[in-house]
């Protein structure tokens, strides 16, 4: 679990990635402590961590993905703060209720191989942008994604 060094308790800043392919095919994957839910790669910043190291590293922890290999993450400049669900609200510091998230993409030429770590996630899956945004359960993944297809005009990654 990423920390803030103080206890082991995750600091309440994030990065989101959004993994797709040039035909908008979006990589969701299913979380192990809450299952049939959807979402994208999420994990928390460690101390020291720019946002773009914070989500190569959740990349590569949660897919197996080399974001080094496709060009690197791109950092889209977009930010949302949300309430911490109640059952997760103990891994961080007391009285932390709203975590910051920063979203970034990576462009993958088409689906890859990827490797999940059955503790974190059960499933994977690559989907047509519009099923993947309809099948995540958090608002601001949603919202990314439906960004995508404005991203591909502007080729912002």
């Amino acid at each position: 679990m990423p920390s803030d060094g103080a206890a082991g308790r995750k600091r309440p800043v994030s990065a989101l990635v959004l993994v797709y392919t040039r035909d908008l095919r979006v990589l969701l994957i299913e979380r192990a402590d809450f299952p049939d839910h959807w979402q994208s790669v999420t994990g928390s910043q460690e101390a020291g961590e720019t946002l773009a190291e914070t989500a190569t590293r959740e990349l590569r922890e949660e897919t197996g993905i080399d974001a080094g290999a496709y060009g690197g993450v791109v950092d889209w400049h977009v930010s949302n703060r949300y309430a911490i669900f109640p059952q997760w609200r103990d891994r961080y510091p007391p009285g932390t209720t709203h975590n910051s998230e920063h979203v970034f993409g990576l462009l993958v030429p088409r689906p890859v191989p990827v490797r999940l770590d059955p503790r974190e996630h059960l499933r994977h899956a690559w989907l047509p942008w519009q099923q993947a945004a309809v099948k995540c359960f958090s608002w601001s993944n949603r919202d990314a994604i439906n960004l995508l297809p404005e991203r591909k005009q502007g080729k912002n990654g």
